[in-house]
């Protein structure tokens, strides 16, 4: 082992908003800790996102920490939905008021980590030739952190200008007169194609798979509600931790079945109009994303509205959602996204009748025709959940590597520990609830059980903690269970791997509920941190 740099008590692997939070904990509980960052900055996914119309499709007073009542107090959100910029401030904001950076070394990536079983240590190694020691590894990778790469035949040889919405450039892109092609149609191809439109004299989009689209109704923020959000934090807080996704709204209490067809569309409609993504499969209806014939209720809904927009039919038809249930892939909130198909210079591609044979010098040939472009934006989403921590090379005990344990999926414990790979924690893991909440809050819930877990641990004289493969399977097996009930299994999303060619094929997040969670995790520490091996110092 070459440049022995140092050794802590925890590594962090990533500064985003779980890293920086994993941070603050466990340094204020004493610990020795150092974060790893790849990126020059901190930020994680919003540093890196920075593709035109970036914007979280969270409300900002939801989408933030909840640790300090002086941050609720002293940060100012200026819009109901922020956007790049003002959370990349705002993460930065945080990191400065707490003196975070000291701890962080950017421009830094993990290669590969070995667990080594005589020292009860963890061996991370970097690019920058160092190789850092330390009890605990904790990773904050993020679940959509690893772009995935457009599986077209000749990328290469494309020779006009090429970018990744997931990796775009830190300064600003022009696309004025330019021909673009946009390629994919999820969350960050909506955001950004109205505002490519904008520029472009010609904007192709080639879409897959059509989006559901619902109204992103922003504003700025008045001086009232700033100061009606700082005064009701606590109450908000607690009604997130409690509900099943971060999401305060009422949630629906019966059948879309139940109503009749005229009370059915009013109630779409109303929520519709309040232009937030819990809004109408949250709280319309307590079966839509569990009874195929309950959400064609609302997939024939949201075509309706789509037809009502777009005017060419033939065009509206291509953007309708179909052949998937309408919920079980991400919802996007539409910033004039279908009205920007009315404008005589943009084209869509519908692939599933013109699929794409491969890339030219010049752009892109389809079955049709050669298109010819200026520029490429790749807008095809994430290798979400696993993809960050299959591609760095952790290796546990018997130096398996995690890529090779999880080649047929991923086994977790909680979606926070992994058996054969003693203390080792993945915040948001797979077989947590992660993506199906509000990301801040499911981070906070995983870095308060990781810092109390680490207290316990450093209470009892425990140096080393591993999930049971009992209670891994266990786990696994009830998270599976519960996906089935759902009709989240039967289409091809990130959700399930199956944006991803040769991708184990299941649902990665756990869709029990963050509140049931919660319980559960609670349960497991109370319990003496049941469902994982303890060995105190001197015990073999």
């Amino acid at each position: 082992m070459s440049n022995l740099m140092t050794e802590f008590d925890a590594v962090i692997v990533g500064a985003g908003i779980a890293g920086l939070y994993q941070l603050y904990r466990l340094r204020n509980l004493g610990l020795r800790t150092h974060v790893l960052e790849a990126e020059k900055e901190v930020g994680g996914t919003w540093y890196l996102n920075k593709y035109p119309g970036a914007r979280c499709d969270i409300k900002s007073i939801m989408y933030s920490y909840s640790f300090s009542p002086e941050l609720e107090q002293e940060w100012n959100w200026s819009e109901n939905y922020s956007n790049q910029p003002e959370i990349l401030r705002y993460i930065n904001h945080v990191a400065d008021r707490f003196d975070l950076r000291k701890d962080i070394t950017f421009n830094t990536r993990v290669t590969g980590a070995l667990y080594n079983e005589s020292s009860k240590r963890w061996e991370v190694h970097t690019d920058q030739g160092k190789t850092i020691r330390t009890q605990f590894l904790i990773m904050a990778t993020g679940c959509l952190s690893t772009p995935k790469q457009p599986e077209i035949p000749g990328i290469e040889k494309f020779q006009g200008s090429s970018y990744y919405t997931g990796r775009w450039p830190d300064k600003p892109v022009d696309f004025t007169g330019k021909r673009v092609a946009v390629i994919g149609t999820g969350s960050s191809a909506v955001q950004s194609i109205p505002i490519i439109a904008q520029q472009a004299s010609q904007l192709t989009v080639f879409q897959r798979s059509a989006a559901c689209c619902v109204p992103g109704l922003n504003y700025k923020l008045t001086a009232d509600e700033i100061a009606a959000s700082k005064a009701s934090y606590s109450t908000l807080r607690k009604a997130q931790r409690e509900s099943p996704g971060g999401f305060v709204d009422e949630r629906g209490s019966k059948s879309a079945l139940e109503d009749s067809e005229e009370d059915r569309q009013a109630r779409y409609e109303m929520l519709y109009q309040r232009g937030t993504l819990d809004a109408i499969i949250v709280c319309a209806y307590n079966d839509l994303v569990i009874n195929k014939e309950a959400n064609d209720t609302f997939s024939e809904f949201i075509r309706q509205k789509i037809r009502s927009i777009v005017k060419d039919p033939v065009v509206a038809d291509s953007l309708s959602p179909r052949g998937y249930a309408v919920g079980t892939k991400r919802i996007c909130l539409d910033y004039g996204y279908y009205e920007t198909f009315n404008l005589d210079h943009v084209h869509l591609v519908d692939l599933t009748k013109t699929p794409i044979l491969e890339m030219t010098e010049k752009g892109i040939r389809t079955s049709e025709k050669d298109h010819v472009f200026d520029a490429i934006v790749y807008a095809t989403g994430f290798d979400a959940i696993t993809g960050t921590l299959t591609r760095i090379g952790i290796q546990g005990k018997n130096k398996l590597l995690l890529k090779d344990k999880w080649a047929k999926g991923p086994r977790t414990y909680l979606g926070i520990a992994i058996a054969e790979f003693p203390n080792l924690f993945t915040i948001t893991g797979p077989f947590s609830p992660s993506v199906f909440t509000i990301m801040t809050v499911a981070i906070e819930q995983h870095v308060d059980w990781i810092t109390d877990c680490l207290k316990y641990l450093r209470e009892h004289g425990v140096e080393e903690i591993e999930a049971t493969v009992e209670a891994e399977d266990a786990w696994v097996e009830h998270s599976l269970a519960v996906a089935n009930m759902t009709l989240f299994p039967k289409t091809a999303s990130y959700y399930t791997g199956g944006n991803v060619e040769g991708k184990p094929f299941m649902l990665y997040p756990y869709v029990g509920g963050l509140a049931n969670y919660r319980q559960v995790c609670d349960g497991v520490a109370a319990k003496g941190y049941e469902g994982f091996k303890l060995k105190t110092k001197g015990i073999v």
